[in-house]
């Protein structure tokens, strides 16, 4: 039943050798890698006028633009700088491969860290900020949003599960939907200001400045801006996602995302000046312009905000194809678990995606599905990235002097100085919001990633032959020792002895643990009735402690093992067909199991007996 489900609902297993059909054209990478920064435009510009409106009320407009364009400049840095990084580093991985070689594992594993917690936040943001453009259209819906928010996060969880090639039609169609309905407002709200004259209304909300603009204002500004910014390193971090030739289209998209996030942007903002938008806790920005644009209750109002709302909702689809990546390289070097490395039935890195779907879904619940309490967590991590990233790239040239080195690595060091420089302003100013949280989660992980790999570095050293010869083989056979534990005579019982005897061992016991004088008896008798030659063990448990009294017998007899010798423990145990029933029998065995699996010359047979019901 439950592999019916699953394929109906995540589709037919997928061969290993369908993965390249599998992969992104530029067509589709495009809004499937790009949706988060695209996205993010639809709320960077309310951010920004959350800080400067309650300073300078009606003169924020002005700085409005001054901040956006600070941005795109940064914007413009980010993307020739990842240009260079897609060139040097086309087996993906972004600011973890790049930090890791330049300049150290260390260095690495916080760019790691950083960009992974930046994806679960961009999950949960983009989530929270879709489920508010949904009810800033429709606010009866208000007291359900943390529902309609998981919901969301659930749908996402499954496109992705599915595959690639299916994520990418499913979520790329509503990208370019989102794109042209902006696009439209954009033009049509410029024009009816400044070609038709229509002058719009000044909000009552709006008051006179408290104070004129200071450097602090606008670097605060500034860095809730900076939250459009989120994304870019998207596509550097998926180049093996993309078809061949994978760095050419992975520089195409990154050129193309740059130049849609510039009109976009801009636009909005340009928007926001013109009809004087205040931000309100229940109706998102965009919402207002669009508003103002196409009127209330018209079709075209509902279009902006339903593209907005599945753009925002598709955005989480960037950390979804991103992260799994991500973790998947850090489990080929060993920082985390080996199972991010494999491959589910659609090709795709499922644990990697179920991982992503739980810790942002337990965001979306504890924040109760609102983005304005989300945003303080958000953008430190993916510019500590960035920085780190600029860093390596920038140590690269220095040390490889490839090419055109001198003018990338002033790129690379301009990047740097900036990036590192709005990490510590966004830092800063959002530090006692929340952003503390970030700067204290990056080091336990660094901490937990090191420890993961030192286990597995143990376990490489202790499995390792250090040479191979023939002395590593037992030429001639070694006396097994063989105990069956026994509890009553039965027809599992029966199954293992017939088992047993099949190894030939001349070195057997039955052994049983008498707690109870009249029931020892009765199976002595059965025992007797058997006529085997295998003597039969039986140790008294005063205290009724069964598996203690077993596993000391074991432990003693281990001790007098030769040299190469195993001691072979043979358990009989039944399964029942019906799953739900077989917590009702085993236990016992399970954790005599467990106990004996730390016992280096013991192995363990079980020997399962099925009840048919």
């Amino acid at each position: 039943m439950f592999q019916k489900i699953k394929r109906i609902v995540l589709g037919r297993s997928l061969k290993s050798d369908e993965l390249d059909h599998e992969k992104f054209s530029v067509l589709w990478g495009l809004p499937i890698l790009s949706s988060d920064a695209i996205s993010s435009v639809s709320y960077a510009c309310e951010e920004i006028l959350m800080v400067l409106i309650p300073v300078l009320g009606l003169a924020s407009y002005r700085p409005l633009m001054g901040v956006a364009f600070a941005i795109i400049c940064l914007l413009m840095i980010l993307v020739f700088s990842y240009r260079q990084t897609i060139s040097a580093y086309p087996q993906g991985g972004g600011s973890y491969i790049v930090a890791s070689e330049n300049l150290g594992k260390t260095a690495g594993l916080v760019a790691a860290s950083s960009l992974a917690i930046d994806y679960v936040l961009t999950v949960a943001v983009s989530i929270c900020a879709g489920t508010a453009a949904i009810t800033s259209a429709f606010p009866s819906l208000l007291p359900y949003k943390t529902l309609i928010a998981f919901v969301m996060v659930s749908l996402l969880a499954i496109g992705n599960l599915r595959g690639m090639r299916e994520s990418s039609i499913l979520f790329g169609l509503p990208t370019y939907m989102f794109m042209i309905s902006i696009l439209i407002m954009i033009i049509t709200g410029i024009i009816k200001v400044l070609v038709l004259k229509e002058i719009p209304p000044v909000s009552a909300d709006l008051h006179q400045p408290m104070q004129d603009l200071t450097l602090v204002l606008f670097l605060k500004a500034f860095s809730s801006g900076c939250t459009a910014l989120t994304g870019v390193e998207a596509v550097s971090d998926g180049i093996p996602n993309f078809k061949a030739p994978a760095q050419k289209n992975a520089k195409r998209v990154l050129t193309l995302l740059a130049c849609i996030v510039f009109m976009i942007f801009v636009g909005v903002c340009f928007l926001a000046t013109m009809y004087h938008v205040v931000p309100n806790e229940n109706v998102t920005a965009i919402a207002q312009i669009s508003s103002h644009v196409f009127g209330n209750d018209t079709l075209m109002f509902y279009i902006v905000q339903a593209t907005t709302a599945i753009i925002l909702t598709m955005a989480a689809n960037t950390a979804f194809a991103d992260l799994p990546l991500l973790f998947s390289i850090l489990a080929k070097d060993g920082y985390v678990p080996r199972q991010f490395m494999a491959r589910g039935s659609r090709l795709s890195f499922s644990n990697g995606i179920i991982m992503l779907f739980l810790l942002s879904a337990s965001l979306v619940m504890i924040f109760h599905a609102n983005t304005h309490h989300l945003m303080p967590l958000y953008a430190v991590g993916v510019f500590l990235s960035f920085t780190l990233s600029q860093a390596g790239m920038f140590v690269r040239w220095l040390k490889t002097k490839e090419g055109k080195w001198k003018h990338k690595a002033f790129i690379n060091g301009l990047g740097t100085i900036i990036t590192a420089i709005t990490c510590m302003i966004i830092a800063a100013s959002k530090f006692f919001h929340g952003a503390w949280i970030v700067l204290l989660c990056i080091p336990i992980f660094v901490f937990v990633m090191r420890k993961i790999h030192q286990h597995y570095e143990q376990v490489k050293r202790d499995l390792d032959i250090t040479e191979i010869n023939d002395s590593l083989i037992r030429k001639q056979p070694v006396p097994t020792r063989i105990i069956l534990p026994v509890d009553s005579i039965n027809r599992s019982f029966i199954k293992a002895v017939n088992y047993a005897y099949t190894l030939h061992c001349d070195n057997m016991e039955i052994y049983h643990v008498d707690v109870d004088a009249y029931a020892t008896q009765k199976l002595q008798h059965k025992y007797g009735c058997l006529q085997l030659d295998i003597p039969l063990c039986c140790e008294q448990a005063p205290y009724r402690n069964i598996n203690e009294t077993l596993l000391h017998h074991i432990e003693e007899e281990a001790k007098h093992l030769l040299p190469q010798q195993t001691l072979t423990i043979i358990i009989p145990q039944f399964v029942v067909t019906h799953v739900q029933k077989n917590i009702l029998h085993n236990q016992t065995s399970l954790l005599l199991k467990h106990k004996l699996s730390y016992m280096r010359n013991v192995s363990i047979i079980s020997v399962p007996y099925v009840l048919h019901e």
